[in-house]
């Protein structure tokens, strides 16, 4: 049983299980009955998504001093009670169940899911490297 952090709309692979979407916003221009088929996901969970404020400094982030910035905000959303929770629950059901956690962002190093693994991790999440 393990989780597998992946690029939203990409080609699924054997043993991924359900595909939670971590992003604030749906798919633009993509009919709500064509979400799980298109590979997007199969579950909206926009609470693990970086707000809006913050989503933006990852995106505007240039240098290892801006991403550091984003990572640290991105960090203190996720440690407030319900993301916590949240975090701590998708570990405990990683040794129980195959699924997948992911956002639209072509580079996994430069996207909140880096973070999102890494917290994962620390919760004693069973990760796919």
């Amino acid at each position: 049983m393990v989780i597998r952090v992946v690029r939203l709309g990409s080609d699924r692979v054997a043993g991924e299980g359900t595909r939670i979407g971590t992003v604030r916003r749906p798919p633009r221009g993509v009919p709500k009955a064509a979400f799980a088929s298109g590979n997007w996901y199969d579950v909206w969970f926009p609470n693990l998504a970086p707000s809006v404020d913050t989503m933006k400094l990852g995106q505007e982030a240039r240098t290892p001093a801006q991403w550091l910035g984003f990572t640290r905000k991105y960090r203190a959303e996720m440690a407030t009670p319900d993301s916590s929770h949240a975090i701590a629950l998708l570990a405990a059901l990683s040794h129980q169940t195959d699924f997948s956690v992911g956002c639209y962002c072509e580079d996994e190093a430069h996207c909140h899911r880096s973070v999102l693994r890494e917290l994962l991790l620390e919760k004693g999440a069973k990760v796919a490297p």
